[in-house]
């Protein structure tokens, strides 16, 4: 299997240089009779099959008194269902060969399922899959062994300086929007958690009108019809729901320093960002790739670890969900040096926003992006990652044939242009854990 793998990869990424990607990925779209939207690649390159099923059930849909419901909810659902306990699904999961896995984020719970497509393997992992999807238990013991496990990681993790940066971070860009709670939960919310509140959870956003379904693999298209009619047709019908609440612009700049005796300070700055449809997707991109997305090449890179050995890295990125994601900076430098290192990475960012990046590094931050992109495809998980967020995004069909040339498109105008609609250094937020008392200065205050 390894080599014929390597075989078709390697014709991929040949294809790649030659024929648009319409020609490579034909994504096949339809409906289940119950409401869930389908997303298909036939490949039949392997004898594997991966479909994963994505729902608006995230952290977003928590409450500050239940925080963490989400996400146990999604994690119980593999611990007993129809019938089978979770020791029970384990061994016959195994039996089958295929792997379960979950995905977890604010705006998306998820399961998959990855199979090779022999017929009694395949039907077996598929009719389990199903139970997990449409029968799950919750079973009392396992919530009360899980909860009691979830509350010593919080505690334990609440020590960490990671997890003190990012609460705070998330709390100050997004205040009572529901983005800034915890994904995990917070220690007293997850304890207070009842097998009535997953039962709710599941009924309310596991609904089959709620589900993406991705799928590709050795199958043909009216067995894949077939698949998502088995693995939806026992979902909840759900609820109305309301949607997520726009994200507030941030009306100044706020710093906190929080203290913590690690040698190392830990720096985010930033703020909401944009959705996931924002027309200035591409531009933010490839623009971010040159100020910190693009590892060693980038402008934050090379003038706080390359030119002033302040930090080993310094990155940005924009996480755009379905309503506005955060804008973030970060990077981790000694306590003595923290002072320094903001101020240049505040330099840096406003000389970005006044200048843009120069046709050198535009071109260089082309090359690289559309040159990585047939990684980005060269897997059959990559490639159902990627139909679940067209699916889940609403992003056309052609996302993937238009990537590479909406990227080419993308101009120094545009790039400066949409730096200066969505990212505004006096309406940004500083946190610093674990820096020298009285060292850190303010953020530029807003005019």
């Amino acid at each position: 299997m390894g080599s014929k793998f390597s075989a078709a990869l390697a014709a991929i990424v040949f294809a790649l240089t030659a024929l648009p990607a319409a020609a490579l990925l034909p994504i096949q779209y339809w409906q289940t009779k119950s409401g869930a939207r389908v997303y298909f690649v036939e490949s039949h390159d392997l004898p594997m099959f991966d479909v994963s099923i994505d729902f608006a059930a995230g952290s977003v849909f928590d409450t500050p008194a239940k925080s963490g419901v989400a996400g146990m909810t999604l994690g119980l659902m593999r611990l007993g269902a129809g019938g089978l306990s979770e020791s029970e699904i384990s061994r016959r999961m195994a039996d089958t060969g295929a792997q379960l896995g979950n995905r977890f984020d604010g705006d998306r719970g998820g399961v998959s399922l990855r199979t090779l497509t022999r017929k009694t393997e395949m039907q077996q992992a598929l009719d389990l899959f199903a139970r997990i999807l449409q029968q799950p238990e919750f079973p009392a013991d396992v919530l009360d062994r899980e909860k009691a496990r979830a509350v010593g990681a919080i505690k334990e993790a609440d020590t960490k300086p990671e997890t003190l940066l990012n609460r705070n971070f998330s709390r100050m860009i997004y205040g009572t929007h529901p983005y800034g709670l915890r994904g995990s939960g917070e220690a007293a919310s997850v304890a207070a958690i009842t097998r009535d509140d997953l039962e709710r959870f599941y009924r309310r956003y596991y609904s089959a009108n709620r589900a993406v379904i991705a799928m590709m693999g050795d199958v043909t298209r009216e067995q894949a019809a077939a698949i998502a009619e088995q693995l939806t047709a026992g979902l909840p019908r759900g609820e109305t729901v309301d949607a997520i609440p726009p994200v507030a612009s941030l009306e100044r700049a706020d710093t906190r320093v929080v203290a913590h005796p690690a040698t190392q300070s830990h720096l985010l700055v930033g703020m909401p960002g944009i959705r996931r449809d924002d027309p200035d997707y591409f531009p933010l991109y490839v623009g971010n790739y040159i100020l910190g997305g693009g590892g060693f090449v980038s402008r934050f890179v090379d003038e706080v670890r390359s030119k002033r050995g302040l930090a080993y890295s310094a990155y940005s990125y924009f996480m755009p969900l379905k309503e506005r994601g955060p804008f973030v900076i970060g990077l981790q430098t000694r306590r003595d040096q923290a002072a320094e290192a903001l101020a240049v990475v505040r330099k840096t960012l406003a000389e970005f926003l006044a200048n843009g990046p120069t046709a050198d590094e535009l071109s260089k931050a082309k090359q690289n992006i559309i040159g990585g992109f047939a990684l980005r495809i060269d897997s059959n998980r990559k490639i159902v990652d990627n139909l679940a967020a067209i699916g889940f995004y609403d992003l056309p069909l052609t996302y993937l044939d238009d990537f590479t040339v909406s990227v080419e498109k993308v101009s120094i105008d545009e790039i400066r242009r949409a730096f200066a609609r969505h990212v505004d250094p006096a309406r940004m937020v500083t946190v610093v854990v674990g820096a020298e008392e009285n060292s850190i200065v303010p953020g530029p205050a807003a005019k």
